[in-house]
């Protein structure tokens, strides 16, 4: 928890506040925020299935980035009155808008990562 009269946090309301690109990198920003936004350009997609595409997060972070991209208006969740119960994921308007910004990231990233990314690179279509 942040305190609300920190110079960090006022450093952060300045920068975003001025700046379109540390605004949106403030939003979609983080290890796993981009993935799930990606993978959710395909559409509607159930909690169960964001968990399989991305086996490396931990449910705990993969649950807190889902509700920080919520409270910001990037996606909607729907829980369906079912038994069990069944949660699905979609971008909202303003996450939709995002699709050309995901692409060229995405595009650039192909393009320019080292082809010793790793032993721990998968193949971009598990990704997706």
């Amino acid at each position: 928890m942040r305190k609300n009269s920190s110079t960090n946090l006022e450093n952060e309301l300045l920068i975003n506040g001025n700046c379109g690109m540390a605004y949106t990198l403030d939003l979609i920003g983080g290890r796993w925020k981009p993935s799930i936004l990606y993978k959710l350009l395909e559409g509607s997609t159930r909690y169960s299935q964001l968990r399989k595409t991305m086996p490396a997060v931990s449910e705990r972070i993969l649950i807190l980035q889902l509700r920080e991209m919520e409270s910001d208006g990037l996606i909607s969740r729907t829980v369906f009155p079912e038994v069990p119960p069944r949660v699905e994921y979609q971008l909202t308007d303003l996450g939709k808008s995002l699709e050309p910004v995901l692409r060229v990231l995405s595009d650039w990233g192909d393009a320019n990562r080292p082809s010793n990314a790793g032993k721990w690179s998968v193949p971009a279509e598990e990704m997706r």
